[in-house]
């Protein structure tokens, strides 16, 4: 019996105890082929799934390494039939390869000539692909080479795509190092996605994910569209390229809401380019405006539909996603992996708080009770009504008020979901409100004041969820949110894990109403920052009112 670190279980689950001396160099030696899914505070849980087995494989890891690791690490005998499945679901992986091709443009060949003929039998498939070019190969359409990837990533035979890549049109991009340098993780996750091609670079909020996209801009020195969550955002954007990079404000244009600019640089939100009209989704073109030679997906993690699907025409270009978490409310993650890339770095949040790069965070969950009326009224409400009802009950706001003044002089964001339950938020609290119908002028001018300390509480709905930068917002106080999504609570921990200017810490608080759906929601949400390594400790909110 070795003394390592791991247990490997016949279920694929690895369970690493953390407080073992060699728990670290397990855990990089494990990240590439193992997703995180449990990290309380001495065992973490790691599961391995074919795609995260398919994921290694495209970054360049091959089965006897992770066997190695696995033997290497592990305390008891690895499970036999593990081994041999680890082996098999790898070697699925490049049995069918796209490569270029001199007349046709495009094929799918095999070194496996009984899985090329599974696969051409696919109804699916078949429409996709064109002549039998021989034994081997057979010819496919350049504009199918997205869709086919997915489909084939969905049967089980994931494509190694030999394509390569355009240049595009070439655009001198120069990193500005002055007064700053680009972090080792951030040139790191640059060079990792920039050597594989395309990809996705997983670091947790406020790890500074724009200085890589500028890192692998750089890189590409060619036209760049860059895609954000939001009109705030992409001026966040255009405002780190003017200072990081050499770029100058001719050369960056915003295609909003109110600006169609397009420039060698274009950042664009994704809620104008899934505009329709009459059913057309017309901003799409954007795509097509330029020989676009990099596309950067902001918060990638939640790519809508119709991106996804002009993404499958986009094979050609280099493709980098950005993400605090690959975590999909829709289960969508292999898309991700066939049409943007496959994970090409990822850094724990521990590990960078434990590094100093985002400040450390402290979770508490305070439980109200409802009163007897409102709990009445809460079981004889319509079930869809439930989760509003229990959400925004008055007592949150009391409790609301108590954590305020108990963090007086602070920077606190108050978050939730429910805009008449914000607004008499702000009326308490006598702050500010951001939300939805919020001029994009007035937001930006909120963000400053709040930045500048002019103003201390901010109330915001989840327009402040995606890319909006405060560093200095030490408090968030959460009083509803989208029912169960785990990335929303990444996200909203992550708007107060900036590393403070004083050093100091940063609370994240969640007010849950005990006994209705609000309790059982905020579980399943809490769930990704456990996996993350964040626990979150259950006060009773008459303990924060006795406490005051």
């Amino acid at each position: 019996m070795n003394d390592g670190p791991l247990i490997v279980q016949s279920d694929k689950t690895l369970l690493l105890e953390v407080d073992h001396p060699g728990a670290d160099s397990c855990r990089k030696a494990i990240a590439p082929f193992a997703e995180l899914e449990r990290a309380p505070e001495h065992v973490h849980t790691y599961r391995v799934t074919p795609l995260a087995l398919w994921n290694a494989r495209a970054a360049g890891h091959d089965a006897e390494q992770v066997v190695d690791a696995l033997i290497a690490h592990s305390r008891y005998p690895v499970p036999h039939a593990l081994l041999v499945d680890v082996a098999e679901t790898m070697a699925r992986y490049g049995r069918l390869r796209l490569e270029e091709h001199p007349v046709h443009g495009l094929a799918l060949s095999s070194s496996d000539r009984a899985v090329l003929e599974e696969v051409l039998r696919a109804k699916k498939i078949a429409p996709m692909l064109g002549p039998r070019l021989d034994a081997d190969t057979v010819a496919v359409h350049p504009s199918e080479r997205g869709t086919l990837k997915q489909a084939l990533l969905k049967l089980g035979w994931p494509a190694e795509d030999l394509a390569g890549y355009v240049d595009g049109e070439a655009h001198s991009i120069k990193l500005n190092e002055d007064g700053w340098i680009v972090r080792p993780y951030q040139r790191e996750a640059a060079d990792a996605f920039w050597h594989g091609g395309s990809g996705v670079v997983v670091l947790p909020c406020g790890a500074g994910k724009t200085i890589v996209g500028a890192t692998a801009m750089a890189h590409a020195e060619a036209t760049t569209l860059i895609l954000v969550t939001n009109t705030v955002s992409a001026h966040q954007w255009k405002q780190e390229l003017l200072k990081r990079t050499s770029l100058t404000e001719a050369e960056i244009g915003e295609y909003t809401g109110t600006k169609k600019e397009i420039r060698p640089v274009t950042i664009a939100t994704y809620q104008v380019m899934t505009t329709r009209r009459q059913g057309v989704y017309r901003h799409l073109e954007l795509f097509d405006a330029r020989d676009w030679g990099l596309i950067v997906y902001d918060e990638v993690h939640l790519l809508p539909a119709p991106i996804f699907r002009m993404t499958a025409d986009l094979q050609a270009r280099r493709r980098l996603g950005l993400t605090a978490t690959l975590v999909r409310e829709d289960g969508r993650e292999g898309d991700v992996f066939s049409l943007i890339g496959p994970k090409r770095y990822d850094s724990p949040w521990k590990e960078m708080e434990n590094q100093g790069w985002i400040a450390p965070a402290d979770c508490v969950e305070v439980r109200v009770t409802l009163s007897d009326e409102e709990r009445l009224a809460y079981a004889m409400a319509e079930t869809e009504e439930r989760y509003r009802f229990c959400a925004s009950t008055p007592a949150k706001t009391r409790v609301t008020e108590a954590l305020v003044r108990r963090h007086t002089g602070e920077q606190v964001l108050v978050i939730g979901q429910y805009i008449d339950q914000l607004d008499e938020l702000g009326e308490h609290l006598d702050a500010p409100v951001i939300k939805g119908d919020t001029r994009i002028r007035e937001r930006e001018r909120l963000f400053q004041a709040f930045r500048d300390k002019e103003v201390r509480v901010l109330v915001v709905s989840k327009v402040a969820n995606f890319s909006i930068d405060l560093p200095e917002a030490a408090i968030a106080i959460q009083v509803s949110g989208t029912f169960g999504s785990r990335q929303e609570e990444a996200q909203r921990l992550g708007r107060v894990l900036r590393p403070k200017s004083d050093g100091g810490g940063a609370r994240f608080y969640s007010v849950v109403s005990r006994d209705t759906v609000d309790q059982d929601f905020a579980a399943h949400r809490q769930r990704f920052l456990a996996e993350q390594g964040y626990a979150y400790r259950i006060v009773d909110a008459d303990d924060v009112l006795a406490g005051e």
